[in-house]
């Protein structure tokens, strides 16, 4: 009989060594198409080596040197019957990952010092928990770049600033950080809420296929208006120059309070690592961004 916890833990770190060497197929298509479509020569030469920097890490190294401070986001059936054993299980993950991938140790006390050696320590892995009607599980490993993370933030605007402030704050924060965060980027923008809602609801955004438009067309206008503004800048890759600058722009939203306007703003680098995985009650596993069959 299988053992509930060592199926979660192995296909956890599955997950993160696959996260860590092989991009979504929706990510390394939109990078081959701006390499394709690219006609500024720096840029051009910048995109090349990302494509073949995923060549590379396709043969098991991971595709940056930071790979990340450890996120999960797990949405749990409410009859999932091994509930209480996922924290330890992802945490062990993490552990075994990081020794085996292998991964930097990216998890520091930032209040005594101090690297833990093995990405965990008080809080971390953070776990993003949601319940959902079923029995089965689904994880999602999110490893998380400084870099990009370094230029994340939230803007708490007067309401009276509207739409138009919105975006303006999202096209001013890409034009302030230009090459520190590993261009293309792909960005998400939380509206509403408060200040901890609209930078959770921006972060979530960057989960989401780069090929897909929010359902409301108001929402998916806002998405379009930011890309190509953000693309006009001619910031490019890596900063140096060029057509692409992001490779999407995601936008969600909540309701907010009437005298609030939060607005978080969550980037990531091109190195888009994302990697989930179903488990059911019988503990049978399907890969969905990176399926079993892949060489």
């Amino acid at each position: 009989m299988k053992d509930p916890a060592q199926v979660i833990q192995d296909t956890t770190v599955r997950l993160l060594r696959k996260a860590a060497t092989v991009l979504p197929a929706d990510v390394e298509k939109a990078l081959r198409a701006a390499y394709e479509r690219e006609t500024n020569a720096t840029a051009k030469t910048q995109l090349e080596a990302i494509v073949k920097n995923i060549g590379i890490a396709r043969e098991g190294i991971p595709m940056c040197q930071d790979t990340g401070i450890m996120i999960f986001y797990v949405k749990v059936g409410e009859k999932f019957p091994f509930m209480g054993m996922i924290r330890d299980a992802l945490t062990k993950a993490v552990v075994q990952a990081t020794a085996e991938i292998p991964l930097r140790p990216n998890a520091v006390n930032p209040i005594v010092g101090g690297n833990s050696g093995d990405n965990t320590g008080k809080k971390i892995p953070w776990i993003n928990w949601e319940i959902v009607p079923g029995d089965s599980l689904e994880i999602t490993a999110f490893p998380k770049g400084g870099g990009s993370e370094n230029v994340s933030i939230v803007g708490m605007l007067k309401p009276g600033v509207g739409l138009t402030g919105v975006k303006k704050l999202v096209v001013d924060n890409a034009l302030s950080y230009m090459g520190k965060a590993c261009a293309p980027n792909i960005i998400g923008v939380g509206i509403g809420g408060g200040a901890d809602i609209a930078i959770k609801i921006a972060k979530q955004q960057l989960l989401r296929p780069l090929d897909d438009h929010h359902p409301e067309p108001e929402v998916a206008e806002i998405e379009k208006e930011i890309f190509e503004a953000i693309n006009a800048t001619g910031i490019g890759p890596m900063g140096l120059g060029g057509d692409t600058t992001v490779l999407a722009v995601k936008v969600d939203y909540a309701m907010r309070h009437p005298a609030s306007l939060p607005v978080g703003v969550a980037v990531q680098c091109w190195a888009a690592r994302r990697s989930t995985a179903i488990i059911t009650k019988d503990l049978s596993v399907q890969y969905v961004t990176h399926p079993v069959e892949e060489k």
